[in-house]
Parts: structure tokens; C-alpha cells; sequence
């Protein structure tokens, strides 16, 4: 299922050039127009979807074993793994992407760059309560 409007189901079909690190049928892998270090890469479901949960799983099996291989290859010994799902949480693209991001040790300045605001005095019960319900919903 694809969206004409899309810019990675086009990317997809073909109709916009991409520098393609890897394909098969249900996933493709490609360097970043606009990379935040050398080596930063997209990896994507064919299936459209704008976001995780909207894509089959058997569409997302091979994902991290692709990331894997690419990370690899960088040679780059720190990445980031990056997935973002809604506008709020910084997805810019309408379909389901994930984001291999090598982090240069030699320039800090280069790679992804994130804040961890982290909350305080959460109580185990607390963590028990959310992860029932949580699990209940699974």
C-alpha cells in the first residue's frame, strides 16, 4: 500500500533517486539528503504506514537485521538507532523510518545531539501499576 503523495513511497517506486544501500521486498535502505554525520542512513518499510504501530509485523521483521548490517559496514564504532512516531515526537516524514546515525568521537558537533529529561521519584509501585496495564493492553 502506498500514498502518491509520500515522498519514501516515491523514493520507493523509483519516481525520486536515492543512494541506495540496500533492497529486497519488503525493505529498503538509503543515505540520508540531509545527514547529521557522514554515513547516516534510513531504513524503510516498503509498506506505508505513518507510524509503528500501522505496519504489519511480518513488513518489520527484517528492520534491525538492515540497521545491523549498515552499522556495520559505517565501520562506526557509536550510533544511534532513531525511530520517531507523531509530530511531538519529531517525525517529520509521514511513513514509518528508522535512522542509523553514526556519532563521530573525533567531533561531537557531528551526529545526533540529545537532551535526557529523565523523571525523578517514580516509586516501584508506580512501575508495577503502568506495567500491568500495559501488559493487559499487549
Amino acid at each position: 500500500m502506498a500514498s502518491a503523495s509520500c515522498i519514501f513511497c516515491r523514493i520507493i517506486k523509483g519516481e525520486i533517486p536515492s543512494a541506495k544501500l540496500f533492497e529486497s521486498p519488503t525493505t529498503l535502505a538509503f543515505l540520508d539528503i540531509t545527514p547529521l554525520s557522514k554515513g547516516h542512513a534510513l531504513v524503510i518499510p516498503k509498506h506505508h504506514g505513518a507510524k509503528l504501530t500501522d505496519i504489519p509485523d511480518d513488513s518489520l521483521s527484517e528492520i534491525l537485521t538492515t540497521l545491523k548490517r549498515i552499522a556495520a559496514a559505517t565501520g562506526a564504532p557509536n550510533y544511534n538507532i532513531l525511530q520517531n512516531n507523531g509530530r511531538a515526537a519529531h517525525q517529520v516524514v509521514d511513513h514509518v523510518h528508522f535512522h542509523m546515525i553514526p556519532k563521530p568521537v573525533e567531533d561531537d558537533a557531528k551526529g545526533l545531539g540529545i537532551g535526557w529529561p529523565a523523571q525523578q521519584g517514580v516509586s516501584g509501585e508506580e512501575l508495577g501499576r503502568l506495567a500491568e496495564d500495559i501488559r493487559a493492553k499487549m
